[in-house]
């Protein structure tokens, strides 16, 4: 019998895909929706096989493997598995200097 994993979104990942979008639609509102769809469905695939998104590289050579990715190129989202969830918890545009903003995100404690 197959496991389904409820997937929850961070405030902050529901941040980083709204100003990608917002940003996107800008110059080209169908590009924007176009996008939106295609995350938004890689992401509620999870549901059914989270481990299919690699582990992050960059948490990796730290020794962290508690974290994966989906690429969406030029977007990689960052999620965590517990459980039965799956926590997306950023979505970043893989063109920014992307090791510092995981780090900073997932490793610092407030």
């Amino acid at each position: 019998m197959k496991s389904e994993y409820k997937v929850l979104w961070a405030s902050v990942a529901e941040k980083d895909f709204k100003e990608i979008i917002e940003f996107i639609a800008v110059s080209n509102p169908l590009e924007a929706l176009k996008i939106l769809e295609n995350i938004r469905h890689r992401v509620s695939a999870l549901h059914s096989l989270p481990e299919r998104g690699r582990i992050v590289p960059e948490l990796q050579k730290e020794g962290v493997f508690l974290y994966r990715e989906l690429v969406v190129a030029p977007w990689r989202i960052i999620y965590r598995i517990s459980q039965s969830e799956v926590f997306v918890l950023a979505v970043l545009d893989a063109r920014q200097n992307v090791e510092d903003i995981i780090l900073r995100r997932l490793l610092t404690r407030p």
